[in-house]
């Protein structure tokens, strides 16, 4: 192994993932990354696994205050089994995601017997999930990161717009600093549903992300961080939206309410 490879260990490959990097430490990390595709691979692996398991075990994330000690108990008894610490490390990025919601909301008694969510609850709740999970699979990838470009926008809006059974709108954000990239068809709660993707000048990305439930209910703009990966979503009717990035919160905010604007002129006219 070189010098150059050594600045950055695996240890802080995995804290890099779980989120426990200061701004700075993760803008190197990034950027070391960024000259070793290899390892760039393998770390939007463990994101993508991370963010499925996350995704995967919603459900089960309810729970009273007591499973906190419980959760708090087992993390002791764990923390005590040094030789299996580079095991843990490995699994760490797969399940720290669901692994943070539990502490926050408990699920060891609810585990054998999940009380399930209304189903209007659960897609919200489910939608940033998604939209982190195909940001963090696509926004990284380099040389397919959509199935139909930006030079083709008039057909990949009445593609996508046709699989919705919506008349879609592709936002133009130019005017805060983001192009589009181009989109693709992906799965959003069972169904089709759209990601398009933008890019600014230092090839900095961020995904929009649209998918359709009969069982949707209205809701206002909320916000999910994980990671250091921020989503702004909504729901407005059947059609649920996302926008996800790692750019400043009040710029994501911005561009999150400038698509807003576009997609409900769009549905107006």
């Amino acid at each position: 192994m070189t010098d150059e490879f050594n600045t950055v260990s695996e240890d802080d490959l995995h804290a890099y993932v779980d989120g426990h990097l200061s701004q700075p430490e993760r803008g190197r990390v990034k950027a070391w990354l960024e000259k070793h595709p290899t390892e760039a691979e393998e770390v939007r692996r463990w994101q993508a696994q991370a963010a499925a398991l996350k995704q995967h075990f919603a459900p089960y994330a309810h729970g009273d205050p007591s499973d906190r000690l419980r959760v708090t108990a087992r993390g002791r008894a764990t923390a005590s089994r040094t030789s299996l610490m580079p095991l843990f490390r490995r699994i760490a990025a797969g399940l720290l995601l669901f692994a943070g919601g539990a502490l926050a909301g408990g699920y060891g008694s609810r585990l054998a017997t999940p009380e399930q969510p209304p189903a209007a609850t659960a897609t919200a709740e489910s939608l940033p999930r998604q939209a982190q999970s195909a940001f963090l699979v696509y926004a990284s990838e380099v040389r397919h990161p959509v199935e139909v470009g930006a030079d083709q926008e008039a057909h990949l809006a009445t593609w996508l717009g046709k699989r919705l059974d919506y008349s879609l709108n592709i936002p133009d954000l130019s005017p805060l600093g983001f192009s589009l990239v181009g989109g693709r068809l992906l799965p959003v709660n069972g169904t089709a549903g759209a990601m398009l993707m933008y890019e600014d000048r230092t090839g900095q990305r961020l995904t929009v992300l649209l998918g359709r439930n009969a069982e949707n209910r209205e809701t206002s703009f909320r916000l999910s961080s994980q990671g250091g990966i921020e989503t702004f979503y909504w729901i407005d009717g059947e059609i649920g939206y996302a926008v996800t990035g790692e750019v400043p919160r009040d710029l994501l905010q911005k561009i999150a309410h400038e698509c807003y604007r576009q997609f409900e002129g769009a549905s107006e006219s």
